[in-house]
């Protein structure tokens, strides 16, 4: 299958409201349209995870990021451009987004893919991608495919061709959190 097709592929399972497994810019991700908060609880239930632990969105843009969070200051337009490693901020004023996804305090954790494929499928959909490593709530992230728990791979709806017999270290991505009165925090480095 051509990555061409897999996109295709995931891209309608999406559409549908349906779960996919697909490799990002970090970890293997479950993902969902972060729009609808039906895919949303289903991406919890296969992770066994609380729903009150947000989960992250990824972007392929600027101008998509935009659309999710009401106001991005400027230190956080000033990271996107130096930071070289996938990084997620978690920034506050969280919209338009199925509100099972945002946290508590009304912030959203989200990331601007650079990866080729995961930037592709999120530029496809035109919508927020949920992008949860695809693991067990407590267990390790799935660096590569091979490392995906079975039981995950069952539940979904999908799971993407692309870079599947890839065998190489994959990190999560950094997390910074930024408020709106200008606090920022590491939470993962």
């Amino acid at each position: 299958m051509t990555q061409e097709q897999d996109i295709r592929n995931a891209v309608e399972v999406l559409r549908r409201g349906g779960v996919i497994l697909y490799p990002t810019d970090t970890v293997w991700g479950i993902g969902c349209d972060a729009t609808n908060a039906e895919a949303v609880k289903r991406v919890y239930e296969i992770k066994q995870r609380d729903d009150s632990k947000a989960l992250i969105c990824l972007v392929d843009s600027d101008a998509r990021l935009q659309r999710y969070v009401r106001n991005v200051p400027d230190v956080a337009w000033q990271l996107i451009d130096c930071i070289e490693k996938p990084t997620t901020l978690i920034l506050d004023g969280a919209v338009n987004l199925a509100p099972n996804l945002i946290a508590e305090d009304g912030s959203i954790g989200i990331r601007i893919t650079k990866e080729a494929f995961s930037h592709e499928l999120c530029y496809r959909f035109q919508k927020a991608l949920v992008s949860t490593s695809a693991n067990i709530s407590g267990e390790p992230a799935a660096q590569n495919y091979r490392d995906i728990d079975p039981r995950i791979i069952e539940q979904v709806d999908y799971v993407c061709w692309t870079r599947r017999q890839e065998h190489q270290p994959h990190t999560p991505s950094s997390i910074i959190k930024l408020t709106h009165d200008g606090v920022i925090e590491i939470i993962r480095k």
